[in-house]
């Protein structure tokens, strides 16, 4: 009896202690960092391996240092000219320096998220909707490099502000198609008359050419009617150029002899006056 008494004696303050040293023992994983407290105040960081508190005197504070990704929720901006749209985005960030992120906020996943909504706001209130829409990846990095200056002192880095759908209303959804449909029309007139241009100057040039030689006119005329009646059944009757030259002279020529007449009228008037 007194051996086994003498055997639990030494057991159980050995069992105490080993109960003890298995209460402190933390394993940080290597993307974590711990910040250790002892009796309430800060002492320092705990790397990523095996790691041993003092029992009941000292804790540690777990922090993960991935990157984390947080959702904006939809957040209702009014733009600089009056256009009021929802919004949401997702922000990207993540803790470089724990002792901060547990020192200086109480909660920084939910501090970060809440300022991220209210620079959102702010940011995309100073901007057009037509920036909005156009200059994206410009408010992108505006946005992250607010919300960084903000978080700065929360030991917490944003990467990246990625604006993710902007919801317009109904009206402003058709006043947008109107004007592209109408920018559309605009291009294709261009488009039309810079053609009916090139073509004119084109079909100057070829005239220029035709004129030096009065057989290629007439060679580009039989090959008008050869194509004519190369498409189906047509009846053609092919007139000389001469005639037509003819009939087209004979207005200048008729008009000269009753301008002589003219003349000579106004000659008799002035002689008997």
């Amino acid at each position: 009896m007194t051996v086994l008494f003498g055997a639990l004696g030494w057991l159980i303050p050995l069992a105490v202690l080993f109960v003890l040293f298995i209460s402190g023992v933390r394993i940080v994983t290597e993307y974590q960092n711990g910040v250790v407290f002892r009796l309430g105040r800060y002492v320092g960081l705990k790397r990523a391996g095996f790691r041993w508190l003092i029992p009941f005197i000292e804790r540690m504070v777990i922090i993960d240092l991935r990157t984390v990704a947080r959702d904006v929720p939809p957040q209702d901006v009014i733009t600089k000219d009056n256009v009021s749209v929802k919004v949401n985005a997702v922000v990207y960030f993540r803790v470089i320096q724990a002792d901060k992120a547990v020192l200086q906020v109480e909660d920084y996943l939910y501090a970060t998220s809440q300022i991220a909504q209210t620079t959102l706001r702010a940011i995309l209130g100073q901007v057009e909707l037509d920036d909005l829409l156009s200059q994206r990846e410009r408010i992108n990095h505006e946005l992250q490099q607010v919300l960084d200056a903000r978080t700065d002192p929360w030991g917490v880095k944003v990467s990246n502000v990625e604006v993710k759908h902007i919801d317009l209303p109904l009206e402003m959804q058709r006043a947008i198609a109107r004007q592209a449909e109408a920018e559309r029309e605009r291009r294709a007139k261009i488009i039309a008359a810079e053609g009916e241009h090139q073509a004119a100057e084109k079909l100057s040039m070829a005239a220029d050419v035709l004129s030096r030689n009065p057989a290629t006119l007439q060679l580009r005329y039989l090959q008008t009617l050869v194509e004519i009646t190369g498409g189906g059944n047509h009846t053609i009757l092919p007139i000389p150029l001469e005639i037509l030259r003819a009939f087209g002279a004979m207005p200048a020529r008729t008009s000269r002899p009753e301008e002589a007449r003219e003349e000579e009228d106004e000659d008799a008037s002035h002689g008997l006056s």
